[in-house]
């Protein structure tokens, strides 16, 4: 199995945008996977996988997700693999 690899990492911003979103009761679970997924790639160059970026696609769907959310599912969305990028 190959490793994929990210040109991006989270921001510290992203990060704080993510950890409040993982502390917020209210966020919704598609929220909360984006803003993990976000947090474990901060520091590091691994990518987005397909589940995380599905919710991270909701996430930002939804017109009920907070501001940090959003940010924290963005961050994970930029750190998706895209296979057309060589």
């Amino acid at each position: 199995m190959t490793v994929r690899k990210s040109s991006e990492t989270t921001s510290p911003k992203a990060a704080t945008a993510a950890s409040k979103t993982l502390r917020n009761p209210n966020a919704s679970p598609a929220a909360k996977s984006a803003a993990g997924s976000a947090l474990s790639q901060a520091g590091n160059d691994k990518v987005t996988g397909k589940q995380a970026a599905s919710a991270a696609g909701k996430a930002l769907s939804n017109p009920s997700t907070s501001k940090a959310g959003k940010s924290a599912a963005a961050s994970a969305l930029t750190q998706r693999y895209d296979s057309k990028k060589k």
